[in-house]
């Protein structure tokens, strides 16, 4: 996929033309995923994970976008809460996704692919909550 690759949405009309670039993809479909109950984290790589101790949000982070001739092809990859059905989490991603994208951009996403890279095993603590 080269570097300047845009996704035609509209054919071209006395107005103009509609292109969508990849990102606009990945942080779409990044958001909509960690909306889902269950998801702890998305993966990302080294240079995400810099960036967001510097305080910017990596919304595309764990989301692969691929423009094929058939359409486009979603990969993500997520680490969920230890105790959730992974099926039911995955087909939840997989439904808000396909949801925001098409309210969002218009656009039928051929495949969404749900990698689980891990399990988080901590619980989270909630305020007010005493730890003995």
């Amino acid at each position: 996929m080269s570097e300047n690759s845009l996704l035609k949405v509209s054919e071209d009309s006395n107005l103009g033309k509609v292109e969508i670039a990849p990102e606009v993809i990945e942080v779409i479909a990044g958001i909509a995923t960690t909306e889902i109950a269950g998801v702890s984290a998305m993966r990302g790589n080294f240079a995400s994970g810099v960036v967001e101790r510097f305080g910017k949000k990596a919304h595309g982070k764990g989301i692969k976008v691929e423009l094929t001739e058939t359409g486009v092809i979603i990969d993500v990859y997520v680490v969920l809460d230890y105790g959730i059905a992974i099926p039911e989490v995955a087909q939840k991603i997989q439904t808000n996704i396909r949801q925001a994208l098409m309210n969002m951009t218009a656009l039928e996403i051929e495949e969404i692919n749900i990698h689980v890279v891990g399990v988080q095993m901590e619980q989270k603590v909630e305020l007010g909550e005493s730890q003995e």
